[in-house]
């Protein structure tokens, strides 16, 4: 049957989440000859973040092999064991990617047709996606970079820390000031221990103005992480 499929086209586009709560980076969301046909099934699902699109090609959500791989590609932001997500077994076939043995374990019961892609454009629209920063918020460059500029530091592991996100926080619109935090960055660490023994995790929650190029407010964030011991500045979240 997948040799009688049309070849569709793949086009993955960085959407920031209505309700970003759960997790604040940009979701990478594949459209399939330009509709959204995921949202027509599952409708409170959301793709993987662009967080998972970072690391070498063969482990970002959508990579193929001739090994078929079932793939969550929605899925709630809640947990899908509470609300539900959106499955399909994908692999690549000579030429082509086929997506196909959908599975909707969400209230709807309905499900996207099989799908038939050129694997040439499929793969060319994944490193594409990959490398695509034009959807970034300052806020969103900020918090990369710094990522970047820490994880090559070193430095947590100097004080027995591990670090384990850097992330965006956004200003929530119609809130009022007193009950939320201003735009910037959170990041987050945890201290090493020996098997048995409870972790210590610490954070940061850092600020970002508008009058100040990102660059530099990298730099200057960065500095004030690398100047000391971060067991002693951060804040002492859970012990």
């Amino acid at each position: 049957m997948t040799d009688q499929l049309a070849i569709s086209n793949l086009t993955l586009r960085h959407r920031i989440p209505d309700d970003w709560a759960a997790d604040p980076w940009a979701e990478v969301r594949p459209l399939i000859d330009g509709v959204d046909v995921l949202r027509e099934v599952h409708p409170e699902g959301l793709a993987l973040s662009c967080r998972h699109w970072t690391g070498p090609a063969e482990s970002w959500p959508l990579a193929v092999t001739e090994e078929p791989r079932r793939v969550k590609i929605t899925e709630p932001t809640c947990t899908a064991g509470c609300c539900g997500a959106l499955y399909v077994t994908m692999r690549r076939e000579g030429d082509r990617v086929i997506w196909d043995a959908w599975e909707n374990t969400s209230d709807v019961t309905a499900l996207p047709a099989d799908v038939c892609f050129s694997a040439a454009q499929y793969e060319a629209e994944l490193a594409r996606a990959a490398a695509d920063r034009s959807w970034e918020e300052p806020v969103d460059t900020i918090a990369r970079l710094l990522e970047r500029t820490l994880a090559g530091s070193g430095w947590f592991e100097q004080w027995g820390c591990v670090l384990t996100s850097v992330r965006p926080r956004r200003e929530e619109p119609d809130v009022p000031e007193e009950l939320t935090s201003p735009e910037g960055v959170d990041v987050e660490f945890r201290q090493v221990r020996a098997s048995g023994e409870r972790s210590c995790s610490y954070g940061y929650e850092l600020f970002v103005t508008h009058d100040r190029s990102v660059e530099e407010q990298v730099r200057r964030l960065a500095a004030g992480i690398l100047a000391d011991d971060p067991r002693k500045t951060a804040e002492l979240r859970e012990h």
